[in-house]
Formats: C-alpha cells, structure tokens, sequence
C-alpha cells in the first residue's frame, strides 16, 4: 500500500508537469528522467493508473488549450457535438440520483448508520462514505486539513448518525473507478442531501459529456432558470459527490476553469484527463 501511494503520488507530479510544461513538449526520456524511472518502467506505471500514454495525455493537453483559444469562433462546440462523445455517457448510465427526505433532512440523519472510508488516487486522497444502500458523500480531503478535520466537515450534514471507518462492499465500484478507471458493471447509487434546486443543478450535470464543458449559463438555462446563474454556481459549490457528479465540467463564460471547491489545479487535472481519454476513444472509432 506504501508503494502503491509512492505511485499516485509521482504520476500526480508527472500529470501535473505536463500541464503546467505542455508548451516545452516533454519527452518521455526527460520526463522518466525527472522521476528517477527508466522510460520503459514510467511509461507502464502511467498509463497503469492514467489509462492513456504520456504522449497521448501531453497530445490531449495541447490540443485542448489549442480549442480553448478558437472557442470564441464556436469550433470547439461544433467539433464536440459531432456525436462521436467517446465516454461521454458513462455517468448517465452508471448513476442514479436519489433525493432524502424532508424528515430525513430535519433529523440530521437520525438512527442512519453511516460508513466511511479513505482511499488514495492520482488526484489526491479521497473520503467516501456510504449508509446500508448507497453513497452518501464522495470527497477530497480539504486543503490543509487532515482525516479528521475533512470528516468532521462532512458529519455536520449527518450530526445525529451513528459513523464507523470500515471498508465495504459499495464502496468497491466507487474506488476502482477513481483508480484505475474501471467503469462498474452495475450503477452506483447515490443518495445526495439537497434541496429541490440544487439535486435539479447537479442532475444537469450529469448531461455534460466527458472531454466536454458547460457554463454557468448554459446549466441556469438548461434548468429552465436563465437568470439564476449565481444560485447555480453556489449549488455546484456544495456537491457533495466529487468526479462522479462532474461539477468539474462548468467553467465561466470566458473559458476560464474558475474555481473549484476541491482545488482549481485538481480541476484541470480533471479535465485535461477527460480530454485525453476522449480523443483517445475517437481515434479507436477510425480505421484508414
């Protein structure tokens, strides 16, 4: 397990060097270099736990900035709905949204039994937690806080829980998605707290094909409220449900990421991942 965080941890830094140094086009020999690996052996232990080569990924990273700047044109909104979306739909088949009620609401989940677990991935450790039929709550460990002090955060929506560290079941789909991209067989459900509002936002989300962005604008007029575009954005800001509820996906209107409640850099990461995988399904679907 000690290695295997080691691992996340030096594509973490890999993912984010080429981000940060696409202009420089990195090769594979000085990216090995810089995390002390032999190029055969960083080639492998990337696309183990990216699911795309190097190459590809610093490919998808160019081309997506490249799209960024001919956005003001509307290419990149025509090129994404050409209806080759790739994985696109992997979040509308897989989860399934379920809203508490208002009793459960008031209780402060009262008499729930509440299960939770920390687990490791490239974008950083993670916190799920989970009741006896679904998931709960899905997060990164905040910036600068602890285990302790992110559960913390997360209990005060559940005060009157009972709450216990184990590893389960449910948990499994939830955590092989998130470390090595293996799209579950059956769906993951989720039972989210919110109010009516904010489950109809994060819904929308769920329409925002991976490899594809929305706006603030886009979603307030996607949910029949054009003019709700700060009450969208503070829906978006407290999803409780990371990466498998893409609020990642929304960036402003000018093209910019914005912020992001778990880290804007994680943001791109997460994107400029979605963006690799996609074209890379593109290219599988043509043949010369």
């Amino acid at each position: 397990m000690e290695s295997q965080g080691k691992h996340y941890q030096l594509i973490q830094n890999a993912i984010e060097y080429l981000i940060q140094n696409f202009k420089s086009q990195p090769s594979l020999d000085s990216l090995a270099q810089i995390a002390k690996l032999s190029p055969s052996h960083f080639q492998k232990l990337f696309l183990e736990y990216v699911g795309v080569s190097p190459k590809q990924f610093l490919s998808s990273v160019t081309l997506t900035h490249a799209k960024r700047i001919i956005q003001k044109t509307s290419i990149l909104d025509t090129t994404y709905r050409l209806g080759l979306s790739g994985t696109g739909r992997l979040h509308d088949l897989f989860i399934k949204l379920e809203g508490m009620t208002p009793g459960e609401f008031k209780s402060f989940g009262e008499g729930v039994h509440l299960y939770y677990e920390f687990f490791p991935t490239i974008l950083g450790e993670m916190v799920v937690v989970s009741s006896e039929k679904s998931i709960q709550s899905l997060q990164f460990l905040q910036q600068g806080m602890d285990k302790e002090e992110s559960l913390s955060a997360i209990k005060v929506t559940f005060l009157n829980a009972v709450w216990k560290e184990e590893t389960r079941e449910l948990h499994n789909p939830v955590k092989e998605f998130l470390q090595n991209f293996t799209v579950p067989k059956a769906p993951i459900h989720l039972s989210v707290l919110g109010t009516p509002f904010q489950i109809k936002v994060w819904q929308s989300l769920l329409s925002i094909p991976s490899g594809d962005t929305s706006t603030y604008g886009e979603i307030a007029e996607l949910i029949g409220k054009k003019n709700a575009q700060r009450a969208v954005g503070t829906a978006i800001g407290k999803n409780p449900i990371a990466v498998l509820i893409p609020c990642h996906r929304v960036i402003q209107s000018s093209g910019l990421f914005g912020g992001y409640r778990w880290d804007p850099k994680r943001k791109q990461t997460l994107l400029m991942w979605e963006s690799a995988t996609h074209f890379q399904k593109m290219d599988s679907e043509f043949s010369f």
